[in-house]
């Protein structure tokens, strides 16, 4: 190769590397969306887990949890609690806030009926049965 670099040479150098990333980005996003009907658990979507949806929503949960590896990082990762704790342990924690531990970060008491109480269930059920390819990659979040 000679010692002189050209304005053509770059040019189509750039222009070579944009077509490449440009098509290597349709590939995987093509890859992406062919992948998310194996993934997702739409199957498994009932009244009652939107109710806990919204529940998750009016009470900025997210706010302090993460799920999914979304949110904030003030409290523990709730997409595999479900599996880890189970129906009976997550409602009497939540009716149980706050502890009153000493040095212990506190989850307010929202006051949620029984009903309430099992929608969220039913939503963080939900969203541990969804493939996440392994994640969190720690069992406790």
């Amino acid at each position: 190769m000679s010692g002189i670099f050209t304005k053509s040479m770059a040019r189509n150098i750039f222009y070579g590397g944009t077509v490449f990333f440009f098509l290597l980005f349709l590939a995987l996003t093509f890859d992406s969306h062919k992948e998310f009907p194996k993934r997702d658990n739409s199957q498994n979507l009932t009244p009652q887990v939107i109710a806990g949806k919204k529940i998750w929503e009016t009470r900025n949960c997210i706010g302090c949890h993460t799920l999914l590896g979304e949110g904030a990082y003030f409290a523990p990762e709730l997409g595999n609690v479900y599996p880890r704790r189970g129906p009976d342990f997550i409602k009497g924690w939540m009716q149980a806030q706050p502890t009153g531990a000493p040095g212990r970060r506190q989850m307010p008491q929202f006051h949620l009926t029984d009903e309430e109480l099992d929608n969220i269930v039913a939503f963080l059920k939900y969203t541990s049965e969804i493939n996440t390819a392994n994640w969190p990659p720690n069992i406790e979040g």
